[in-house]
């Protein structure tokens, strides 16, 4: 049973943050599976690491939205983009971590909002590493 009650629309945020999640981690990882070159090899354990991270906040997320709601999270990705080529992969990775930047953001403030202190410093912990990692694929691109 829910301890606490959460608003539709924060609800819906923490859904679309897991589908985001879910999306990444796998589009990471098959990045990570399918490097070609001198330069994707430079990179392939950066995807791995971060796919990683992200099926792990994914799970965070959905163990927070389910400990509020009793709700099933989401089980359905935001569309994957794995990409063809090395710029095309860390291009579309850039934005998908800039997407994530501002949703997480506006998660914190609405979490703020409605007085859920925990929400709100478990999305502030990811947002950190989100940064982090558009840091790795905009440095990355700088080099391909």
């Amino acid at each position: 049973m829910a301890v606490q009650t959460i608003s539709e629309n924060l609800k819906k945020m923490l859904q679309d943050a897991i589908a985001r999640e879910l999306q990444v981690s796998i589009q990471y990882m098959w990045q990570h599976v399918m490097w070609r070159g001198v330069k994707g090899y430079a990179v392939k354990d950066a995807f791995e690491e971060i796919a990683i991270a992200e099926m792990k906040h994914a799970e965070k997320i959905a163990e927070r939205l389910f400990y509020l709601t009793d709700e099933m999270p989401t089980t359905k990705p935001d569309p994957i983009n794995v990409g063809t080529s090395l710029r095309e992969m860390l291009e579309q990775d850039a934005k998908d971590e800039e997407h994530a930047i501002v949703l997480y953001k506006e998660i914190i403030k609405m979490a703020e909002k409605e007085g859920d202190v925990t929400t709100a410093e478990i999305f502030r912990d990811i947002l950190e590493e989100e940064e982090e990692h558009h840091d790795t694929f905009t440095t990355l691109l700088e080099e391909v």
